[in-house]
């Protein structure tokens, strides 16, 4: 593992993190980059080893978290925050290097409850994972 990779993210994460949607800790662990895009919520970041589990690929942990943070995100700039009620992940490939982009999307809008979906893709456009969440919107 680059050690002085990993240490640079977690002080930058420290320095610049705020309790806010997109500038929170994990979000700049992770070097999350927002977009929003046709009711879409574009997120991009680049694949670091610290973020890999013991086989060397990215671990589904962080694949999860960031498929759970463009949904929560968009839900975000739709209508507000919400929570997530449950999630089910499908990894399809491994992913080792590059940058990936996940795309969270909604399936149907709803006044409390609402369906999203989520796809994780590699930098040549083959998926790596995608997922569904149910989720309720907070008052």
């Amino acid at each position: 593992m680059d050690e002085a990779a990993a240490r640079q993210a977690f002080e930058t994460a420290l320095q610049t993190q705020r309790s806010v949607f997109e500038e929170f800790f994990l979000a700049r662990l992770l070097g999350l980059q927002f977009a929003y895009e046709n009711d879409a919520c574009i997120v991009r970041f680049a694949v670091q080893d610290f973020m890999f589990n013991p086989q060397g690929s990215l671990h589904g942990g962080v694949i999860a978290t960031v498929m759970d943070i463009s949904m929560g995100h968009l839900l975000k700039h739709l209508q507000g925050a919400g929570t997530t009620l449950e999630m089910k992940t499908q990894y399809v490939k491994a992913a080792r290097e590059g940058t990936l982009t996940c795309t969270g999307e909604v399936t149907k809008l709803g006044q409390g409850i609402s369906f999203l979906r989520s796809t994780l893709k590699d930098e040549s456009g083959e998926l790596v994972a995608f997922a569904t969440a149910t989720w309720k919107r907070l008052k």
